[in-house]
C-alpha cells in the first residue's frame, strides 16, 4: 500500500419517476453528495441521465422529449445548487443528464466537475443502445438511437484532482475500445454512469445475465487497462419498469473493491490506491513494449464481420 491515494465515490439512485421534480431529485443528489464528502471523498460519480426518469422507455414527439427532459444549459437555475455545494464542500462530481447542445443536437451527456464548481470536461456517449423505429408490442421502448445523436468526440482524460480521469456512458462500458483508447491516454480513474433495464426487449436473455455482464466487463475492462473503475446506476422499479443496481468500485486488479447492497439511494466509497495501477503499467500491461498496433489494423478498418484476412501462407 501506499500514499498514492484518490479517494473515489459512486452515488447509486433508485427510481426516479415522472412525477418527480428537477428539484426534487437535486435535493437527493446533495444529500449523497455530502455524505461521500463526510468519508473524505474527492469525486463522486452520480448516474446517466441523473436529472431525469430513464424516459428512452416512451414514445414521445422528440419536441416534448426536448422540452420534458433536456438541459440546454448546464448548470442552470435547477442543478445550481449542486455545483454550489460542491464548492463550498470541496468535492468534484461526474454527472449525466440530456444535453440539447447550442446548436441544437440531442446527446446522452456527462460532465466532470472539479471541487471548485469549474466544468473541466464533457463526454458525449458515443455508443448508442437500442432502436429508433416505434416497437408497439414490445413492454418498453429503448429509444436511444432516436433521441440522441452519437457523441461528437472520442473518450476524453481530464488532469484533474491530483489524477487523471476519464469518462464514459452506460453501454460504452461493454466495449474494448472504449477503456482502451482512455488507457493510451494515461487514464488512472474511469467513471461512468448507467441505466440498465432488467429486461432485454430485443431476445431472450436470461434476467441475470444482466448483472453478471455488467459485473464481469467492470471488472475485465479495469484489470486490462490498469484503471480503477467506478459505475453508478439508477435503479430499482421506475414507474415499474425495473433497471439493474449492482453500483460498483473496481480496482486495476480486476476485484471488486466495493458494490451497492440495494436498489435505492447509496453511497459506496473507496481510497483507491494508484500505485496498484501503475504496477500493472509496468508489468503487465506494459503497453509500450508489448503492443503490436501494426497488427490491429482490422478493429478500425472494419465494423462488423467480413471475410478472414489473407494469409502469407
Amino acid at each position: 500500500m501506499s500514499n498514492n491515494k484518490f479517494v473515489l465515490a459512486v452515488a447509486q439512485m433508485g427510481p426516479v419517476h415522472l412525477s418527480d421534480s428537477r428539484t426534487a431529485v437535486v435535493a437527493r443528489l446533495l444529500e449523497m453528495m455530502r455524505e461521500a464528502k463526510s468519508r473524505g471523498s474527492q469525486l463522486v460519480v452520480f448516474p446517466e441521465l441523473a436529472l431525469t426518469t430513464f424516459f428512452p422507455r416512451y414514445w414521445l414527439s422528440e419536441d416534448e422529449a426536448h422540452k420534458r427532459f433536456f438541459e440546454p444549459q448546464m448548470p442552470n437555475a435547477q442543478v445550481q445548487p449542486l455545483f454550489d455545494e460542491a464548492r463550498t464542500l470541496g468535492i468534484g462530481f461526474y454527472l449525466g443528464y440530456a444535453e440539447l447542445s447550442t446548436e441544437g443536437r440531442p446527446y446522452n451527456t456527462c460532465i466532470l466537475v472539479d471541487p471548485q464548481a469549474n466544468i473541466v470536461g464533457k463526454y458525449r456517449k458515443v455508443h448508442l443502445p437500442g432502436h429508433a423505429d416505434h416497437k408497439p408490442d414490445a413492454p418498453f421502448q429503448h429509444l436511444e438511437k432516436r433521441y440522441f445523436d452519437v457523441g461528437d468526440e472520442p473518450w476524453g482524460v481530464w488532469e484533474t484532482m491530483g489524477t487523471r480521469i476519464g469518462m464514459a456512458l452506460c453501454n460504452d462500458r461493454r466495449w474494448p475500445e472504449t477503456w482502451r483508447v482512455m488507457s493510451l491516454q494515461g487514464a488512472e480513474v474511469v467513471v461512468l454512469g448507467y441505466n440498465t433495464p432488467s429486461h432485454n426487449i430485443h431476445w431472450v436473455e436470461p434476467v441475470h445475465l444482466r448483472m453478471h455482464h455488467h459485473l464481469i466487463t467492470m471488472q475485465a475492462s479495469a484489470y486490462q487497462n490498469c484503471v480503477w473503475a467506478a459505475a453508478a446506476a439508477k435503479c430499482g422499479r421506475e414507474d415499474g419498469f425495473h433497471m439493474i443496481g449492482g453500483s460498483v468500485i473496481v480496482s486495476p486488479t480486476g476485484e471488486i473493491a466495493a458494490q451497492t447492497m440495494s436498489e435505492e439511494d447509496e453511497v459506496i466509497c473507496v481510497a483507491a490506491d494508484l500505485d496498484v495501477g501503475n504496477a500493472f503499467r509496468k508489468n503487465v500491461f506494459a503497453f509500450a513494449r508489448h503492443r503490436r498496433p501494426e497488427h490491429y489494423r482490422l478493429i478500425v478498418e472494419r465494423v462488423g464481420p467480413g471475410e478472414p484476412l489473407a494469409r502469407k501462407s
